[in-house]
């Protein structure tokens, strides 16, 4: 997956499971620290990252036609940027990958859901602030 490095914004290539590793930039050379905003995933990239992850993982299911999506799009955002170094956040487009959604039993949406150990461990339907998106990775 691509992650932008904090310093010069060097679009970094990285492996799901080194996600909670601080590596260094391919451009910079400097550390790009832990991952601080919401990441955009497939499915494939959701399955590695919620296999993998050392760091409990926090779902945002989603899709653009959904207006609570929307609105909850800046909460996940911050919320993201409160547990940097904690958790990695995720976004997945229910639209573009509604196979994950029906794996997962999703029947609304905004859905937010923490995984540890590949396992679902909290959830959450309906907009919320990052406070409450906080208090569900714990």
């Amino acid at each position: 997956m691509i992650v932008a490095c904090n310093h010069c914004g060097q679009r970094n290539r990285v492996s799901p499971d080194r996600l909670p590793d601080t590596g260094k930039c391919g451009k910079c050379h400097q550390p790009m620290g832990a991952v601080s905003q919401p990441l955009d995933v497939d499915t494939r990239t959701f399955d590695a990252v919620v296999a993998s992850s050392a760091l409990p993982v926090l779902v945002d299911f989603w899709a653009p036609w959904c207006g609570p999506c929307l609105r909850a799009a800046p909460e996940v955002k911050a919320a993201a940027e409160r547990l940097k170094g904690r958790a990695i956040v995720l976004k997945v487009d229910t639209q573009a990958h509604p196979e994950v959604a029906q794996r997962m039993g999703i029947q609304g949406i905004p859905y937010f859901a923490v995984f540890r150990g590949g396992r679902r461990v909290n959830d959450q339907t309906g907009l919320v602030d990052s406070n409450r998106l906080v208090a569900l990775v714990g």
